[in-house]
Order: C-alpha cells, then sequence, then structure tokens
C-alpha cells in the first residue's frame, strides 16, 4: 500500500472527529515546495482538496502560484499538521489533532527532495518546525524570516484575519512577500 493510500485510510483520531474522517494531503518524491498549514477547514473536508478555500485563493496570491501550480504534486506537496477536519471552536476552527504530525510527517517528509523549500503557514506549523522559536511570537517569526532560510519560510495563517494582521504589518508585503514570491519561483524552476 502507498503512503498516500495509508493516509486516506487512518482512522487513529476517529473518535474525536465530529464531522468523520477525511484525510487530505497531496505529494509526490518529486515536490521541491512543501506547504505545511495547520489542518483542513470545513470546505476542504467537504471537497477533499486542500487549501480549496478563501485562505487558499490568499495563499496563492501570497506565493504567487496558480491554481493549476498549486495542485500539482509533482511539485507542490501540501501538507497540514492534522490531516482531517476538527471542527469548530469558539472563535474558529479547533487545532489541529496532535496524532498526525508524529504519525505521518517524517514519512512524507522522507519522500521529499532534500533541497526542498517548506513555507510554515502559521502557528501549530512554526511550532512544531522551528521549536527553538516558540518562544517568539508568529509575528516575530515571520519577521525574522530570513534567519530560517533556505529550508524554511514561515508565514501567518492566511485566513480572513491575516487582512488585520497585514495592515499592522505592512512590512509583512513590502519584505516577506517579494521574497516569497521569488523563493517560490525559484524553486519551482
Amino acid at each position: 500500500m502507498s503512503l498516500q493510500a495509508e493516509i486516506a485510510a487512518c482512522r487513529i483520531c476517529a473518535e474525536h472527529l465530529p464531522h468523520g474522517v477525511r484525510p487530505v494531503a497531496s505529494f509526490s518524491p518529486t515536490a521541491r515546495l512543501l506547504i505545511i498549514g495547520q489542518a483542513p477547514g470545513s470546505k476542504v473536508h467537504e471537497s477533499g482538496i486542500p487549501w480549496d478555500d478563501a485562505s487558499g485563493d490568499r495563499l496563492r496570491e501570497w506565493t504567487g502560484l496558480s491554481k493549476v501550480q498549486m495542485y500539482d504534486h509533482a511539485k507542490v506537496a501540501l501538507v497540514p499538521m492534522g490531516f482531517c477536519y476538527p471542527g469548530k471552536a469558539s472563535g474558529g476552527d479547533k487545532p489541529p489533532r496532535p496524532e498526525c504530525a508524529p504519525q505521518w510527517h517524517g514519512r512524507v517528509l522522507d519522500l521529499l527532495p532534500d533541497d526542498r523549500l517548506t513555507l510554515l503557514v502559521g502557528t501549530y506549523a512554526q511550532a512544531h518546525y522551528l521549536p527553538a522559536a516558540r518562544k517568539l511570537s508568529m509575528t516575530d517569526r515571520v519577521r525574522a524570516f530570513r534567519d530560517y532560510l533556505p529550508r524554511f519560510l514561515p508565514l501567518p495563517h492566511p485566513a480572513w484575519r491575516s487582512t488585520i494582521w497585514m495592515r499592522k504589518n505592512p512590512w509583512f508585503e513590502a519584505e516577506v512577500l517579494p521574497e516569497l514570491r521569488r523563493r517560490v519561483s525559484d524553486t519551482l524552476d
């Protein structure tokens, strides 16, 4: 059974998922761009397509990726911290289930090229992959994005709230987005 099929069949946290199990991830051994988000939202749970919502639209705008490019699993791996929709909580969705990353990430990352660029989208991905920077705020991690290159590039989650955050942090659009687009383009060329 392929790793993709194993993930699709995963039921490790089924008892904690009020809307049922539907693991959502996309990857291949040739994908040099890895995007690690938090967990699928309700729209992605329904469609089964990663980043198939307004947050995905904003992320594509930030990265300069078209839908065709983003969903080309030979070039772009889309691997959330939690593979299934965790359900709603007050103020948004529940956090990603903690079982997924330890269960699957190592195996997925072992398949990917070593020279990949990994976009760490949101605090959950950053806390997991940048443990030394956990004490920093998400804003401070994103502001210090150069410290994590060439392997990682931390980004805020592109939810609707990010527009408010971007207004308070104009350096993100002026400094981070041009570098993000350049590195994504260079990685995919």
